[in-house]
């Protein structure tokens, strides 16, 4: 795009973000209330949704403007976003704003949340009560008791294998479920995340438990600022510690292997690893079918795409579905009027970066230290020489106007990543 129209472009954008924070402060309502745990999804999308992020997001159906190219025509999710993840411009949605059962996508609020916390260097050993409340019959990556685990390899866990043991060990040592449950819920609420009420920090099905493809978009862009979770979210494959056994004496701690259940970043039999993915997270139960939000970069463009519960019982076919979502977002971006954007975390309004101090997992970052390309782990390091983390030049946001933030950099994808998607 010309210098002179990026401008006006981004000119227009601030203009707009700066009225939509004032809508903050108006008298009438800006967003549908806050669900109670007693809240369940309806099985049509609701006549009044939230308005976050713009008026036409609140409108059931699909919304899109003039002049962008024809969308495809096999979409059967039942609530879809595209959105740019540097502006935050929403080029497209579907019932943006309905309240679904989640799944294992409610983990990047619980990593944006957590990952801050602890060390990824920090040792814990496993007890019986760590992982008590897993439900049955979740995803697990193989967490065995009184085994010392590292704080890196539970993210991997919980990125990878969707390990709901791996997030209620993590949960357990952030003070309990509990805690951390209400933590996620005042972190999705400083997100501006009003459609989201979590009940199982791990996305496991739960009366009331509620998100949508709006507040999940916000979830994956708000943790892509994190230079941890970039990295989690796309690795590729990596090496798991297995039980300690003894051989000849001694013990031995064995590993396995564990793959990444996005099927746009690893491939499947009937799909193909999307060129420029880098993440972010999928999920599955029974009340969600479903769901995914991935994060991938064309020509200097990032695009984030959301996709819920689609009709269709195809193999794979919410990333396929996700597939024909972002061909299209980047033919249509910079050629469609947005229909809403991605809004800002509270703490823009106050001055603080969002996510403030969570660039490394419990390290403080400085725009100095963000500033430095991400690092995948090597072969050695059991990432499979693939596993690199979005090489985001610089996670820094600039704070433009009352309670207006943009993504002050391009997020370019790591070269092994793309390589690879072209293969």
């Amino acid at each position: 795009m010309p210098a002179p129209t990026k401008t006006a472009r981004r000119g227009l954008l601030v203009a707009s973000a700066v009225l939509s924070s004032l809508a903050l402060t108006a008298p009438v309502s800006y967003a549908a209330p806050r669900p109670s745990p007693s809240t369940s999804p309806s099985a049509t999308p609701p006549a009044d949704m939230s308005t976050v992020g713009g008026e036409l997001l609140g409108r059931p159906g699909t919304q899109v403007t003039g002049g962008a190219p024809v969308l495809p025509k096999d979409l059967s999710a039942r609530s879809w976003i595209v959105a740019d993840a540097e502006s935050g411009e929403v080029l497209a949605a579907h019932n943006a704003h309905w309240r679904l059962a989640p799944a294992s996508t409610l983990k990047m609020l619980f990593a944006d949340t957590v990952l801050p916390r602890f060390p990824k260097t920090t040792e814990h050993k496993v007890a019986v009560s760590d992982l008590a409340g897993v439900g049955a019959g979740s995803s697990v990556v193989g967490i065995k008791e009184d085994e010392t685990y590292s704080v890196h390899d539970l993210w991997l866990g919980v990125f990878l294998a969707s390990g709901n043991d791996a997030v209620h060990v993590l949960s357990a040592m952030n003070g309990g479920v509990g805690k951390t449950v209400r933590e996620m819920n005042e972190h999705a609420e400083e997100l501006q995340a009003l459609d989201t009420h979590v009940v199982s920090p791990d996305g496991y099905d739960a009366p009331g438990q509620v998100s949508s493809a709006y507040d999940l978009t916000l979830f994956a862009r708000s943790g892509l600022q994190k230079k941890d979770f970039r990295e989690y979210c796309s690795t590729v494959t990596t090496k798991f510690p297995g039980a300690t056994k003894k051989s000849k004496g001694k013990s031995v701690r064995g590993s396995f292997e564990i793959q990444n259940t996005n099927r746009l970043l690893r491939g499947d039999s009937d799909i193909s690893v999307y060129p420029g993915i880098a993440g972010v997270k999928n999920g599955y139960t029974t009340n969600a079918g479903h769901t995914f939000t991935g994060v991938a970069e064309r020509a200097g463009r990032v695009l984030l795409v959301t996709v819920m519960n689609p009709e269709k019982q195809e193999h794979n076919e919410v990333y396929k579905e996700s597939a024909r979502l972002l061909d299209w977002g980047f033919q249509a971006a910079g050629k469609v009027q947005p229909v809403g954007e991605l809004v800002a975390p509270k703490s823009a309004q106050t001055g603080e970066q969002p996510g403030a101090g969570s660039g490394e997992a419990g390290g403080a970052t400085s725009a100095e230290k963000s500033s430095e390309p991400a690092m995948g782990a090597s072969t050695a390091g059991g990432a499979g020489g693939i596993g690199v983390a979005l090489g985001i030049a610089a996670g820094v946001l600039a704070l433009l106007g009352a309670g207006v933030f943009l993504v002050n950099r391009r997020w370019p994808l790591p070269d092994l990543v793309r390589r690879r998607g072209r293969s």
